[in-house]
């Protein structure tokens, strides 16, 4: 029996955890789910990595208030954002727009994770080397031959591997 209410209370300790208090919810299902919807999309300014869905501080709460009194009025789940971000400027939508002053946000991981590859591919051709041309730069080394010596031998033993 103990570890069955463990288990629950675990299980219950683990959901997410929202903010909204139930003098805030209205009494329409459908708006209050639409409510539910608009404010997950939207950031809490104070705490910048929660929703206003998820968040205790009061701004969250008057953002909450005021998108569901938005609501009531009748405006679309679109009216709505546009007015708070009319009043708060993109920055309090979680997820960014896709537009030309947000390319770089968009673009920009994938570009610079394509640059990171690049640069590895790079960087292992340039360092590999077979075992004859470890073994000729040793050899190079240990019995001092000259430069034009050294680009002989290693252009027969670029030949040579051509050849296997």
């Amino acid at each position: 029996m103990k570890i069955i209410l463990t288990l629950l209370i675990s299980v219950w300790m683990a959901l997410p955890a929202s903010a909204v208090e139930p003098s805030e919810v209205l009494a329409d299902p459908a708006l209050e789910a639409r409510a539910r919807e608009i404010s997950a999309d939207l950031r809490c300014l104070v705490c910048q990595n929660q929703s206003i869905d998820d968040s205790d501080a009061q701004l969250a709460k008057d953002l909450r208030l005021l998108v569901r009194e938005r609501l009531v009025q009748g405006e679309t789940d679109a009216q709505v954002k546009e007015y708070i971000v009319s009043r708060y400027g993109e920055f309090v939508l979680l997820t960014p727009p896709f537009n030309s002053s947000t390319y770089v946000l968009w673009y920009g991981p994938p570009v610079f994770a394509f640059m990171g590859l690049i640069a590895l591919f790079i960087f292992f051709r340039r360092n590999r080397r077979s075992p004859a041309q470890v073994q000729a730069q040793a050899q190079t080394q240990a019995q001092g031959l000259s430069a034009a010596e050294q680009r002989r031998l290693e252009a027969l033993l670029d030949h040579e591997e051509v050849e296997k």
